[in-house]
C-alpha cells in the first residue's frame, strides 16, 4: 500500500512540472487564459479571459496566475487611457488597481511584481502630465525598498527614473542611474534581478555617448549578448538599424529594419521608429528633402541627431545643416517644456510649504491664547508684552530677511539681464551670418562658382558650430548647477588626448595661424582619468587661444615633470596675453575682457568646474612671459576612483 502512495506521489510531482511548461512557470491552462488576455489589453474583449485567468488560478491555488491576473488589471486600465484625456475619477481606479496588485503580490511572495506596479501606474501619470506625482510614487516606492531591505525595489527604482528621464530626451540625467542598475546587475546576488534581462541597460547606456562613438558599438554588443526575450532582441535590431544606416551598411541595415517593422512591437521601443525608418530609406535612395521630414511626428530628438548625421556620411551637407537647425528648434521646445513642467512643480511645492507654515503658524496661536486664559492677573500682563516682544522682534527678523531677499531677487534680475543682453549678442552674430550665407546660396545658378557656394557652405557649418558650441557651454553650465554633470574613471592616453582635442578645434583657427602639438609623436603616457572631460577641457583652452590669436602659432602638450605624480597639459598661444590683476578674473562665469570676441564668457569657467570635479586644477601660468599666454590643466596621474560627481 505505502509503495502505491509513493508511485502516486511520484507521478502527481511530473504531472504538476508538466503542467508548468511556460516562461512564468505557472499551471499550463492558466497560461493560455494569460496569453489570451495579454493579447487582449485595453480592448472591449479583455474581461472575458481575465476572469476565466482568474476562477482557473483560484481552482488550482496557483498564487503566481493570481498574481498575473491583477498585473493585467492594472496594464488593461493604464492601456485603455492610453493617449486621451481621462476624467480625475480615473486615477481612483489606477490606485485601487494599484493597490490590489501590491497587495497580492505581497501575500504571495512576488516582489517583482510588487515594484512592477510602481512601474505601470507611474508611467500612467508620466503619459497624462502629472509629472510630480511621478516623483512622488518613485521616492515611495524607493522609501518602502529601503525599509524592507529589497535590492531588486531599489534597483528598479533606479530603473524608473531611467525610464522618465529618457522619456524626457534627458540622457544625462539618465546616465547615472543606468551605470548604477549595470553595476548592481553585474555584481550583485540578489536572483530576482539576476533573473532580469540587461539589454535594455546597455542600450540606453549607449544612448548616452555622442552618436557614431566607439562606447555605442561597445554596449549594443554587451546589449546583443544579454539578450532574453523577444522585446530585446526587436530593442537590438533598432539601434542596429541605424548604426548600419550611419556605416553605409545597407544590407544590414535593410535587414534590421525589416526586422523592426514587421513587429507590431515596434511602437512600444520607439512610437516615432517608422517615421524615422521612412525618412532613412528615402535618404539612401538620395530623394529626401527637409520637406519630407515631419519633425513633430518624431518623438526622441535623438532620432532627429541620426539622420543629420547620416545625411552628411551620404554627403547632403546642405540638408544635415537644415535637419541641424530644425534640431536646435526642437531642443529649445524640449528644454522650454522641461522648464514649464519644473516651474509647476516649484508652484506645487511651495503650495505645500506655504500651507504647512500656515498650519504652524495657527498652532502656535492656538497655544498663546491658552496661556491667555491660563494666566491671570500680572501673569497676563507679562505673557502680553512678552508676546508683544517676540512680534516686534519677529517682525524685526522679517523686514530683514526681506530686505535680504529683496537685494538678491534685483541682483539675480540685473545677472538675468545681462545674460540674455549677452546671449542674444553672441546667438545674433552666427544666426546673422548663416542667414546671411543661405540667401546668398538662395540666388539663382550662375550667380556663384561652385567653389564659392562651398565657401559660403563652410561658413554656414562654422556658424552652426559655433551656435551650437554656446548652446552646449550653457547646458554644462547648468548640469554643474543641478548636479547632474558626472564624471567616469577609464582609461586615457595623453597624446590621444592632446591630438584628438586639435582636431575638434582645428577649423577654429583664424587665418595664417597655426596649431602645433608640442611632444613627440611616438611619447605615449597611458593613465587613470576622464579621457572625454580632459578632451573637453582642453577643447575649450584651445577654442579660447583660436579666438585670441590672429597670428603665430598655438601649441598644445603634456608633461609629467613639471608636476611630479600629476600630468600636466598646457596650451600656450601668440595673442594679446592677459594682464596678471586679471588671472582670476577670467574664470568668472561671463567674464570677456574683450566685448568684441565671440563667446558667452563661460568656457574657462567650465574648464575649472569640471577640473575640480576630477581632483584637479586649470589656471593661467602667471610666470609665462615669453608672448601671448600660457593655460595650464594639471590633474592626478593616480586619481581616487571615488571621486564624487
Amino acid at each position: 500500500m505505502k509503495r502505491y502512495i509513493f508511485l502516486i506521489i511520484i507521478f502527481a510531482a511530473f504531472g504538476e512540472l508538466a503542467a508548468q511548461n511556460n516562461p512564468y512557470d505557472i499551471d499550463d491552462e492558466c497560461y493560455e487564459y494569460y496569453m489570451e488576455a495579454e493579447n487582449l489589453v485595453g480592448t472591449h474583449g479583455f474581461s472575458v479571459p481575465a476572469e476565466k485567468l482568474l476562477r482557473t488560478a483560484n481552482r488550482k491555488d496557483d498564487t503566481k496566475a493570481i498574481t498575473l491576473y491583477y498585473v493585467l488589471q492594472l496594464r488593461n486600465l493604464s492601456t485603455t487611457a492610453r493617449n486621451k484625456e481621462v476624467p480625475d475619477e480615473y486615477d481612483a481606479e489606477m490606485e485601487k488597481a494599484h493597490e490590489q496588485l501590491k497587495k497580492a503580490a505581497k501575500t504571495y511572495g512576488y516582489s517583482q511584481y510588487y515594484y512592477y506596479s510602481y512601474s505601470v501606474i507611474q508611467n500612467y501619470y508620466y503619459n497624462h502630465r502629472k509629472t510630480q506625482k511621478t516623483f512622488e510614487l518613485i521616492n515611495k516606492m524607493q522609501s518602502e525598498a529601503i525599509a524592507e531591505n529589497d535590492a531588486y525595489g531599489l534597483w528598479m527604482s533606479d530603473r524608473y527614473l531611467i525610464d522618465l528621464y529618457v522619456a524626457q530626451n534627458d540622457y544625462v540625467s539618465a546616465k547615472r542611474y543606468v551605470k548604477r542598475c549595470i553595476d548592481t546587475f553585474e555584481n550583485t546576488d540578489d536572483e530576482t534581478i539576476k533573473r532580469q534581462s540587461a539589454c535594455r541597460l546597455y542600450c540606453d547606456m549607449a544612448d548616452t555617448y555622442p552618436i557614431g562613438a566607439d562606447s555605442v558599438r561597445i554596449n549594443i554588443a554587451k546589449a546583443l549578448n544579454a539578450r532574453k526575450v523577444h522585446m530585446d532582441t526587436l530593442r537590438c535590431n533598432y539601434h542596429v538599424a541605424k548604426i548600419a544606416a550611419l556605416d553605409k551598411d545597407v544590407p544590414r541595415y535593410l535587414e534590421a529594419r525589416d526586422y523592426c517593422l514587421g513587429d507590431p512591437n515596434l511602437v512600444n521601443i520607439s512610437r516615432s521608429a517608422n517615421t524615422m525608418f521612412g525618412i532613412l530609406d528615402k535618404l539612401m535612395e538620395d530623394t529626401l528633402s527637409i520637406e519630407d521630414i515631419p519633425f513633430e511626428k518624431i518623438q526622441r530628438l535623438r532620432e532627429i541627431k541620426y539622420i543629420a548625421n547620416i545625411a552628411e556620411e551620404y554627403g547632403h551637407k546642405e540638408l544635415a545643416f537644415e535637419i541641424e537647425k530644425r534640431l536646435v528648434v526642437e531642443e529649445e521646445k524640449h528644454i522650454a517644456k522641461l522648464n514649464q513642467s519644473k516651474l509647476s512643480e516649484l508652484e506645487v511645492n511651495m503650495g505645500k510649504t506655504s500651507l504647512q507654515a500656515n498650519l504652524a503658524d495657527r498652532e502656535q496661536k492656538i497655544q498663546r491664547i491658552l496661556r491667555i486664559f491660563f494666566y491671570s492677573g500680572l501673569c497676563v500682563l507679562f505673557i502680553i508684552t512678552i508676546i508683544l516682544l517676540f512680534y516686534i522682534q519677529s517682525l524685526r527678523k522679517f523686514n530683514k530677511n526681506l530686505k535680504e531677499a529683496n537685494e538678491k531677487a534685483l541682483a539675480a534680475d540685473a545677472a538675468k539681464t545681462r545674460f540674455v543682453q549677452n546671449m542674444s549678442h553672441e546667438v545674433r552674430t552666427p544666426l546673422n551670418a548663416i542667414v546671411g550665407f543661405s540667401q546668398l546660396l538662395s540666388l539663382p545658378d550662375g550667380t556663384f562658382t561652385p567653389e564659392e557656394k562651398d565657401e559660403f557652405s563652410g561658413h554656414i557649418i562654422n556658424n552652426t558650430k559655433m551656435l551650437t558650441m554656446l548652446l552646449d557651454d550653457i547646458l554644462n553650465a547648468s548640469a554643474m548647477d543641478t548636479g547632474n554633470y558626472r564624471i567616469s574613471i577609464e582609461d586615457g592616453e595623453c597624446s590621444f588626448i592632446c591630438q584628438a582635442a586639435i582636431s575638434s578645434a582645428e577649423h577654429r583657427l583664424q587665418p595664417g595661424v597655426r596649431m602645433i602639438y608640442a611632444n613627440p609623436e611616438d611619447e605615449r603616457f597611458n593613465f587613470r582619468t576622464d579621457p572625454q572631460r580632459a578632451q573637453q577641457i582642453i577643447i575649450n583652452l584651445l577654442t579660447n587661444a583660436c579666438k585670441h590669436t590672429t597670428a603665430g602659432e598655438i601649441r598644445v602638450g603634456w608633461s609629467l615633470d613639471e608636476n611630479p605624480g600629476e600630468v600636466t597639459f598646457w596650451v600656450t598661444d601668440t595673442g594679446p596675453g592677459v594682464p596678471e590683476d586679471k588671472a582670476e578674473v577670467i574664470f568668472d562665469r561671463f567674464a570677456k575682457l574683450n566685448e568684441f570676441v565671440q563667446g558667452t564668457g563661460l568656457g574657462l569657467s567650465i574648464c575649472r568646474d569640471i577640473a575640480s570635479r576630477m581632483g584637479g586644477r586649470v589656471y593661467l601660468d602667471t610666470t609665462y612671459k615669453v608672448g601671448g599666454a600660457r593655460f595650464v590643466f594639471v590633474v592626478p596621474a593616480e586619481p581616487n576612483e571615488t571621486i564624487p560627481a
